[in-house]
């Protein structure tokens, strides 16, 4: 079953959380990352993306960026931008996005978890970002962003948080990109009991939805603490017994974790960025032995709407929009194996390797991939200027990523698309509490 704690989070002083919250670190590249600071020293992506805060130029993974990093958080602590709470808390998270709201419990979710795989995951983890954060988490001795969890709902958990949502949230803002933020805190010993016990008791596993590699690195980076405490244990002649090691703070990552029903996954599109010298009648011909292919109303003219269901996509190719709709004996067959039924892994096996010779849309460089809250019209753009296609995708549905990972398998690379995205800085989990050992 599923382990939360409360914990002593570090977060905005009053009247500063609209100035420091984030988005995530990895949402943006180099170039994005510096625009997005410019004018703004006390948005947190300074500290997550430190190299914004030297020369252009900078090796990102040098070490005199998580040296500055960490000087960055220490000095904004100091100087009372950020407060810590006296006591062990939870918070309730709610983003509103476009009329639509989802509202999850900011806690402490047990490493232990993820070991045993009570914490599941979908995806495969690139060792060179794992051991970026893990550098990061390392020099700030602070996790700094929160992983995106969700859990099938349970009726008790949401009638607590509801109750609580009716109070005065303590932060209540509208970022840049329109989505609204509130956090509630939950801080009365019996309230924050009951939260812990109803997880422990109803909630078999979590789900890990989006930040894999933040969830990757913060199991690492425990680890890693965990064999240094050993260590010394050891040096100063005490019990190395793991019974006997005393909870810490870096045993548990930080997360907020939201019922199934209220999440929201977009569509992951794909652009291909040369047809590999196929001509565009011939891929049409090709496409036709695993797809009825039809030309979508409007011709060259973007759809109005996207794919309506799963197994149906759209396809940009030269200068036209068709809609391809896989075989009933394909859907039908491909429907008994949780993996192969995903529409990203029918994209993929049927048309991107076999006709375009991708093999492996992680390295391939010949392919891009575009998130679904960035419309669909710059598909058409990136098509016509790669003189390639595009083929826009039905989401992935939180059923089929929980069927995923129940089944202990993984996902192909870009498969969901999450929004609105968890705000970095608003809450801080300090890996250690006091005095070391």
């Amino acid at each position: 079953m599923a382990q939360i704690r409360p914990f002593r989070a570090v977060r905005p002083a009053e009247g500063y959380e609209a100035r420091i919250a984030a988005l995530p670190y990895d949402v943006y590249d180099q170039g994005e990352a510096r625009r997005a600071v410019a004018g703004k020293p006390l948005s947190f992506l300074c500290i997550d993306r430190a190299e914004t805060q030297l020369p252009e130029g900078t090796d990102p993974y040098s070490p005199e960026v998580y040296r500055k990093a960490a000087a960055l958080y220490a000095q904004e602590k100091a100087e009372g931008y950020f407060i810590q709470e006296e006591t062990p808390c939870y918070y309730i998270y709610r983003l509103t996005m476009e009329g639509r709201s989802q509202t999850g419990l900011a806690a402490c979710s047990a490493v232990s978890d993820y070991l045993s795989g009570v914490c599941k995951k979908h995806e495969n983890t690139v060792q060179k970002k794992e051991e970026d954060r893990i550098r990061h988490v390392r020099a700030l001795e602070a996790q700094t962003g929160p992983i995106f969890l969700a859990y099938r709902k349970d009726a008790v958990i949401s009638e607590l948080l509801a109750g609580e949502t009716e109070k005065t949230p303590l932060y209540d803002f509208v970022s840049e990109d329109g989505v609204r933020h509130q956090l509630w805190r939950i801080q009365e010993p019996e309230t924050v009991n009951v939260i812990t016990e109803r997880f422990a008791e109803a909630v078999p596993c979590t789900y890990i939805a989006d930040g894999h590699h933040r969830a990757a690195s913060a199991v690492k980076a425990a680890l890693a603490l965990r064999e240094e405490a050993d260590q010394a244990a050891a040096g100063a002649q005490r019990p190395q017994d793991g019974r006997d090691r005393k909870e810490n703070p870096y045993d548990y990552f930080l997360s907020v974790l939201f019922p199934d029903e209220e999440l929201c996954i977009l569509d992951y599109n794909r652009v291909v960025k040369e047809l590999g010298g196929g001509r565009a009648g011939e891929l049409l011909s090709e496409l036709a032995k695993s797809f009825r292919v039809e030309p979508l109303p409007g011709g060259g003219k973007l759809p109005e709407e996207g794919p309506s269901e799963p197994g149906c996509f759209h396809m940009y190719l030269s200068g036209s929009w068709y809609g391809l709709r896989l075989r009933e004996e394909l859907r039908r067959e491909r429907a008994l194996d949780p993996v192969r039924s995903l529409d990203v892994s029918a994209l993929q096996e049927l048309v991107l390797e076999p006709l375009f010779g991708i093999g492996d849309p992680r390295t391939d460089e010949r392919i891009e991939f575009v998130g679904g809250i960035r419309g669909r019209g710059i598909l058409q753009e990136k098509a016509d200027r790669y003189g390639g296609a595009a083929f826009a995708l039905y989401p992935t549905s939180i059923s089929q990523l929980m069927a995923v990972a129940d089944a202990g398998r993984l996902m192909p690379p870009k498969s969901t698309w999450f929004e609105p995205k968890l705000r970095s800085g608003l809450l801080i989990h300090e890996l250690f509490d006091g005095e070391r050992d």
